[in-house]
């Protein structure tokens, strides 16, 4: 077993105990947190989000942090601010809590533009500038976003640049009938936010699992397939915005530590095939007579994938 496998094996255990019946959610969580990506976990309330990026945190043994998304929220409710400090007699900077290893931004939808644009720095450069001064985040740096599909009044869509700078989105849909039972008799008379955490076990060492995605090999002939999808996302008939080069570097890194932690030397198309539909629909924008005929992202990444020749 390798370290990659080793890794999502202990945080799919980790996890288990406390979120049930969402190891596809946890193993995309596995894939962004070596990615060094961000991830947008998209569904209906209350099906465990915030619990879900809280055990995340407590599993990576860092320091979780949450933001709730108002249309009050100001850039440095998030960031921090220069407070003068009377004993000082100077000003000091107050750090926000994007200074953390996990931040939950709870339905960031209905945070304001500017502030959506805030966590922009912060999750491309991880770091913050505030009153021209830098100042550098974790280096294990992970937001967690939530979003409601669902509810349009008094939310602000995530634009474009920023969808983008999201490596994966997560659509979580309601649990099996099995799995709910199971929540039922796990939580029924406890509540989950407020169970020990369980730190028996040493940290993870991520700088290990990382060196071991460089082991997986990358054939020059899956990068071009990864580059033809991107190709023809860009000419689709059904959309106006296609694949960024962002994106097509996303695809490839999930479907290299896939490949990874299925013990896998080599990536194949089946990797790229099975992360797509977490880093390919959220950055599509469909066309405006494909919104009319009630098509979806997740239907044009599959008809890409379908159409896009296998490298053999």
């Amino acid at each position: 077993m390798n370290a990659l496998q080793t890794f999502e094996q202990r945080l799919q255990q980790e996890l288990g105990t406390v979120v049930l019946g969402l190891q596809p959610v946890v193993r995309a969580l596995a894939i962004a947190v070596v990615a060094r990506g961000h991830v947008l976990l998209q569904g209906a309330p209350g099906l465990g989000k915030t619990l879900l990026s809280k055990s995340l945190a407590s599993a990576l043994r860092g320091v979780f942090k949450r933001v709730q998304g108002t249309s009050d929220l100001m850039p440095a409710d998030i960031t921090g601010v220069h407070a003068f400090d009377p004993e000082q007699r100077q000003f000091v900077f107050r750090p926000g809590p994007v200074f953390a290893d996990v931040l939950l931004v709870d339905e960031i939808n209905r945070a304001g533009p500017k502030t959506q644009s805030a966590l922009l720095e912060a999750m491309e450069e991880r770091q913050v500038t505030v009153d021209r001064t830098n100042y550098p985040l974790p280096k294990d740096f992970l937001v967690v976003a939530t979003q409601n599909p669902r509810e349009f009044e008094g939310t602000y869509p995530l634009p474009e640049s920023q969808l983008d700078r999201f490596m994966l989105r997560v659509d979580l849909t309601y649990p099996a009938r099995e799995d709910e039972l199971a929540v039922i008799a796990r939580y029924g008379t406890a509540d989950a936010h407020a169970l020990p955490e369980s730190k028996e076990q040493p940290g993870l060492d991520l700088e290990s699992v990382r060196a071991a995605v460089e082991q997986v090999h990358l054939a020059p002939e899956l990068s071009a397939y990864v580059v033809d999808i991107a190709a023809a996302s860009r000419t689709h008939m059904q959309l106006s915005l296609g694949l960024s080069t962002r994106g097509v570097l996303a695809l490839v890194r999930a479907a290299r530590i896939s490949a990874g932690m299925r013990g896998g030397e080599f990536v194949t198309p089946d990797d790229v095939k099975q992360v797509a539909p977490l880093v390919i629909p959220h950055r599509l924008m469909l066309a405006p007579e494909a919104l009319l005929e009630g098509v979806t992202e997740q239907v044009i990444t599959q008809q890409l994938l379908d159409r896009t020749p296998v490298p053999r």
